[in-house]
């Protein structure tokens, strides 16, 4: 029988957007499609630096007055702050308001069937995907049946870049695979790097991807080694949870099979699947 699992996030910080230009500066700044981003639907999004390298990784979630933007609760200051310089004469509030919500993930074949809590008690449920739903509620509203270490594991499975303060600015989109989980319109107009992206996506100058690994603990920013390149770091930990992480490599490492290592000598790490195809 189909169970639901609840975690309680602790890993995410949320900021607030709302005003009535909330919605046209989002969509203005981010690597996704916002204007048609309907209520009850979560939207994957990233956003850049002028040189196309990711800043921060959102969930974007629309609210009645404004939207949530789900981060890694280590960005929370730095991009509340980087993002305010962009509001110039918008009607545009942004606040932290990781304090204000207890944050659930919800994951199972009958996950959204199990919530009922759209709005009770003023929470908010959004779906993911067919199998992962956010909610956003009070304190105790719903009860843990799972760690949240078991939900950043599901998200390393589901092959969900989170951008994390180690590893700031060092990743265009493509390279996390963020277009792959949905997280970029390439047809959706301008944002900041925008020409980069679009270069990387119709030039082939992609060289790296995110690949999902298993066999050591691991932690975000931490480099990898390959026996293809011996002496220098040739990937970096994006994510991890247990023994399992998404890093980004070198695609000629991946596909000729070389070696990768944790550390220089260190035993090799087995190569896995990810949702999607690269």
């Amino acid at each position: 029988m189909a169970t639901t699992r609840i975690a309680k996030l602790e890993h995410y910080g949320l900021l607030h957007a709302a005003g009535d230009d909330a919605r046209a500066f989002l969509h203005a700044q981010l690597t996704n499609d916002l204007l048609n981003l309907p209520p009850g639907r979560a939207r994957y999004a990233g956003w850049c630096s002028a040189k196309g390298r990711l800043l921060a990784t959102f969930l974007v979630v629309p609210q009645a007055d404004g939207f949530l933007l789900q981060l890694s609760r280590d960005l929370v200051p730095v991009v509340l702050k980087r993002l305010s310089m962009f509001i110039l004469r918008s009607k545009v509030k942004l606040s932290d308001a990781s304090g204000q919500w207890t944050q659930y993930g919800a994951w199972g074949p009958d996950a959204g069937e199990s919530l009922a809590v759209s709005e009770r008690d003023g929470a908010i449920s959004v779906g993911i995907d067919a199998e992962r739903h956010l909610v956003l509620a009070s304190e105790g509203l719903l009860s843990p049946t799972a760690s949240a270490d078991d939900w950043l594991l599901a998200e390393v499975r589901a092959g969900r870049p989170l951008i994390e303060q180690p590893t700031q600015d060092q990743f265009v989109p493509q390279m996390v695979n963020l277009e792959l989980a949905g997280g970029v319109d390439f047809h959706k107009g301008c944002y900041p790097g925008q020409e980069v992206v679009a270069r990387a996506q119709y030039r082939g100058a992609v060289k790296r991807r995110m690949y999902r690994l298993r066999g050591a603990a691991l932690k975000a920013g931490q480099e990898l080694y390959s026996d293809d390149t011996p002496g220098q770091p040739s990937g970096m930990v994006v994510n991890a949870a247990g023994d399992e992480s998404l890093a980004v490599l070198q695609i000629s490492t991946v596909e000729s099979k070389s070696p990768i290592r944790p550390q220089p000598q260190g035993a090799a790490l087995e190569v896995l699947s990810l949702p999607y195809s690269q």
